[in-house]
């Protein structure tokens, strides 16, 4: 079978999302399996380079999972012309300084988001890759959730008839680092450092209620500081100043009403870590991470409201399970395959970095929403 080789950098890595998510479960996957299939059947084969600024982790991790190249000099690395992609998992605040620098360098561009903390900045990156011609890409993981392939599914199929709203719920207990080591970055919940769970998790939220249900319009939301101090890795206290709960509402195109709560201090009653319930007036669905339940108009219960007596329906007894039908793959790696076959071959690829921008879009209107009190709209941007 033929094969061709496709040179990726691969910027901080170390961490536990890029290390676990796209070092290990997805490009290096794609690896071992023996590349991607192109459209002629040329099996599209990725050469590792990882980068970073620690070398006794860089070579380690490297060493581990037999990549043959590593270095801490990212200058080199984009020098040299056999690396066609430069991917980043590091800090969000240089993050833009480094796309800047891959897209000067001449390298397609691949990112976890945001891809800025600002939008200004977003916009920027997504302008300069657009006008020097390289492919560009923000990670969409949840888009390829099994959760969310199955809701998705629903919707196109017109199995909810017309959809009035959303209600997702995000989060878990992140413990606070004293008595019990927390799993979570100390990071995470410093505001100069880039934390917060707005910033964290709004972005995601934009490409899932655009790409499912209908874009977002406009938002209101408040946020909380809800444990005002915690403890690092080292056990040191210190001030959380970031936000660890935001409780928004978006208006989408269509009218449709969605409500997603996002908290790291709430303890789990639900079937997941995240669920989305869908309503609508033909049926309605809850999707969590791997599963999706339905329940249709005629299988719908009549309650009568009753407060003097103890209910009798089993309000979970009334609903489906949606099929797999499919094998999934990891979502991560589903998306890194995509977007190596639009860099190999011009295959379709709709997450740019103008999408990336429009996450960053929605975290600033939050935080204005929160500040001001009040609806933000959301403005078409200019790429």
């Amino acid at each position: 079978m033929k094969q061709k080789r496709i040179g990726i950098i691969m910027h901080g890595v170390t961490g536990r999302m890029g290390m676990n998510q796209h070092l290990i479960r997805s490009v290096k996957a794609i690896r071992d399996q023996g590349g991607v299939a192109l459209s002629d059947g040329t099996m599209l084969v990725p050469d590792i380079h990882i980068v970073g600024r620690n070398a006794d982790r860089i070579e380690a991790l490297a060493g581990a999972h037999g990549v043959k190249r590593w270095s801490t000099d990212l200058d080199a690395a984009l020098a040299d012309p056999d690396d066609e992609i430069f991917f980043d998992a590091a800090s969000t605040g240089l993050r833009p300084t480094l796309l800047k620098k891959a897209i000067s360098a001449g390298k397609h561009i691949y990112s976890e988001k945001p891809v800025a903390e600002g939008l200004e900045d977003a916009v920027k990156i997504a302008r300069l890759a657009k006008e020097a011609g390289v492919k560009n890409g923000i990670v969409h993981d949840k888009l390829s959730l099994p959760g969310l392939i199955k809701l998705k599914r629903l919707v196109d199929s017109g199995f909810f008839g017309r959809i009035l709203s959303i209600k997702g719920e995000f989060g878990y207990w992140v413990f606070e680092g004293d008595w019990m080591a927390a799993q979570r970055p100390s990071w995470n919940y410093r505001l100069a450092d880039g934390g917060g769970i707005v910033s964290d998790m709004l972005p995601h939220w934009r490409y899932v209620l655009d790409n499912t249900f209908g874009a977002v319009k406009s938002v209101i939301c408040t946020t909380a500081t809800h444990i005002p101090e915690r403890w690092d890795e080292r056990g040191a206290r210190y001030d959380a100043t970031a936000d660890d709960a935001a409780y928004a509402t978006f208006m989408l195109e269509g009218g449709v009403v969605a409500h997603i709560n996002s908290s790291w201090c709430t303890r789990v009653r639900r079937d997941d870590l995240v669920t989305f319930q869908v309503d609508g007036t033909h049926g309605s669905a809850v999707a969590g991470l791997h599963k999706c339940v339905s329940q249709a108009r005629v299988n719908t219960p009549k309650p009568v409201w009753n407060p003097d007596e103890p209910n009798q329906i089993d309000f979970y007894e009334n609903w489906e399970e949606v099929p797999d039908n499919m094998m999934f793959d990891n979502g991560f790696k589903v998306q890194w395959e995509a977007f190596l076959r639009h860099v190999a071959e011009d295959a379709p690829w709709a997450y740019t970095m103008e999408e990336g921008a429009k996450g960053v879009q929605l975290t600033e209107a939050a935080y204005q929403s929160m500040r001001e009190r009040r609806w933000v709209d959301l403005e078409d941007l200019e790429i």
